[in-house]
């Protein structure tokens, strides 16, 4: 049985990779906790998520530390782990895009506040019950790296390894990479066609200087999260449609380390867009732990559109707290 080799500079960056998902999830998860003005629905359903990617970081860590040579105890145990918690961040991901869909698209919060148990049966229920599945028929162990870096997953010389791809993982992410673009273009054109109703009644300036940095950031993480998503995930599925093709190309040393990134690193980048590019929370950041002139002046600055314009339109705010 061929066996992917991972390199030392490999593990060196995907470790990386999982210390930024951790630190990024974990932040999170500490400012939801902190700040309880800023408890919003969409932001609770942020926390599951970031508690996925927290254990998926963890998981993929110790994998990687690891370097399992062949099925073990410890390896059926940190594949059981990741598999529970990489699909887990699949539904929540999906589960925060139906939310503000339906909130704002539909307009409907007491529909969408009305999910949040349904978000959790299949979020931690549907995951649970096929890695509970895998582990129970022994489908979980050592996967020479051919679809990971480093981590145990499927076992690679079972028959029927490919159907158990694709329960504990591949055919979530590819509804995923379908859902997921649809969702969030539907909410973006929502936002863009209620924004141009009320400009027809609002003065020009007022608009430009008020609803522009509300919209214009709302935009800029409406476009992102599914890109960031797709451009995360689009290397594991590369692997494991060359594995399917049998294709020496998938031991390519930096497509492996792509994946290794991709895999390990979306807690990060949840971090950066909800936490860093999110004002309110960033300047509470910047005031707790640098109590610089500049977050003083920027406080400054946002206290007084706020003043002015106290009316902020339905149609943007619950997107910017779904954001947020």
């Amino acid at each position: 049985m061929n066996a992917t080799v991972v390199y030392f500079s490999e593990q060196v960056v995907v470790l990386v990779s999982c210390g930024l998902s951790f630190l990024g999830s974990t932040l999170i998860i500490l400012t939801y906790i902190l700040w309880s003005d800023l408890r919003t629905t969409p932001r609770k359903l942020l926390v599951f998520l970031s508690v996925s990617d927290w254990l998926s970081a963890v998981s993929y860590a110790y994998g990687v530390w690891s370097v399992f040579r062949g099925d073990s105890p410890e390896c059926v145990a940190q594949g059981a782990v990741s598999t529970f918690a990489n699909t887990s961040s699949f539904f929540w991901t999906v589960a925060i895009a139906v939310y503000l869909y339906i909130f704002i698209v539909r307009s409907s919060q007491r529909v969408a506040d009305s999910l949040q148990l349904s978000f959790h049966l299949v979020s931690w229920g549907v995951p649970l019950v096929i890695t509970a599945a895998a582990v129970g028929l022994g489908k979980i162990g050592y996967g020479a790296s051919e679809v990971s870096v480093g981590w145990c997953w499927v076992k690679i010389n079972i028959d029927d390894r490919v159907l158990w791809m694709l329960l504990t993982g591949k055919i979530w992410e590819f509804m995923a990479y379908l859902t997921l673009p649809v969702l969030y273009i539907l909410i973006r054109r929502h936002i863009h066609i209620a924004h141009a109703a009320l400009s027809e009644y609002r003065p020009i300036l007022a608009t430009r200087l008020q609803s522009h940095p509300f919209t214009s950031m709302a935009d800029v993480k409406l476009t992102l999260i599914p890109i960031i998503f797709i451009t995360l995930r689009i290397w594991s599925t590369v692997r494991f449609v060359l594995l399917l093709a049998d294709s020496p190309a998938r031991w390519n040393p930096v497509l492996v380390t792509l994946h290794g990134i991709g895999n390990t690193l979306q807690g990060a980048a949840n971090c950066v867009m909800f936490v860093f590019f999110t004002q309110p929370i960033r300047r509470r950041l910047c005031s707790t732990f640098c109590c610089c002139s500049k977050c003083r002046t920027e406080e400054y600055l946002q206290s007084a559109p706020q003043g002015v314009l106290p009316e902020q339109e339905p149609s943007i705010t619950p997107e910017e707290d779904g954001a947020r």
